[in-house]
């Protein structure tokens, strides 16, 4: 069934060609992702869902360049990331995606704005600009007056509003989500989902989210379910709605 989620667009933001990741332990080997292939094209919205062990944290943790595939090809924005140096690894994470955690990851001593700040720092783009563009940023995400708050005095549904902004702050190729909502109550975790989708829709962000939620799910544009490393149905969500 791997072939059901081929895209014959020449427009693609990612693209994986018989993937494939081998861990092993002694004798004991385990195979998490199966001859893989999928591509998401520029501008997609796409839910990657799977039971436990399904592959799905180590399919994102390979496109996110954290860890590398044992074979196959991983073209994320036409290059070819499975064949780079740790060097160039690290450069492609600061410069073409942003990740988005189920934890947050903000640096709790630092303000909302500074955490934002130090994305463009530590990838060395926008100096000169970095405060400015903080701030619109987290304008974006609807945390104008809250720039100055450090996350401890931030709900959790606003410290994931700045872990967003920094994930967009360097114009990444394509965000990463994993869980994004899965620490959050019922109401942000709409909030959170509903800017996700006005990002994509109204700023054309790439994005690809795992998540176990299938009301989060409904609301994007593509699932892909995985079962024992492969991807076992591509379903295409033209229709979804913002479920407010």
């Amino acid at each position: 069934m791997n072939n059901i989620n081929k895209n014959n667009s020449n427009d693609s933001i990612l693209k994986i060609e018989n993937l494939s990741k081998i861990y092993k332990s002694g004798k004991r080997s385990v195979q998490p992702l199966v001859g893989l292939d999928l591509e998401i094209v520029k501008g997609e919205f796409v839910s990657v869902m799977g039971p436990s062990g399904s592959g799905k944290t180590t399919l994102l943790n390979i496109v996110g360049c954290i860890d590398r595939a044992t074979s196959g090809n991983v073209f994320l924005d036409g290059v070819d990331v499975a064949r780079l140096s740790e060097d160039k690894l690290c450069k492609i994470r600061r410069d073409k995606i942003g990740f988005v955690f189920q934890s947050f990851n903000l640096v709790s001593y630092l303000s909302a704005r500074e955490n934002v700040e130090l994305a463009m720092e530590l990838a060395g783009k926008f100096k000169g600009q970095r405060k400015q563009r903080a701030l619109e940023f987290l304008s974006l995400v609807g945390l104008s007056g809250r720039e100055l708050h450090r996350p401890s005095r931030l709900s959790q549904g606003e410290q994931q509003r700045v872990a967003i902004a920094r994930a967009l702050v360097n114009d990444p190729a394509i965000v990463l989500a994993d869980e994004p909502t899965g620490n959050l109550d019922v109401a942000n975790k709409q909030e959170i989902i509903k800017l996700l989708l006005e990002l994509n829709g109204e700023r054309g962000v790439s994005v690809v989210m795992v998540t176990h939620d299938e009301g989060v799910a409904s609301q994007t544009g593509r699932v892909l379910y995985l079962q024992d490393g492969k991807i076992v149905q591509d379903k295409q969500q033209k229709n979804s709605m913002i479920v407010s």
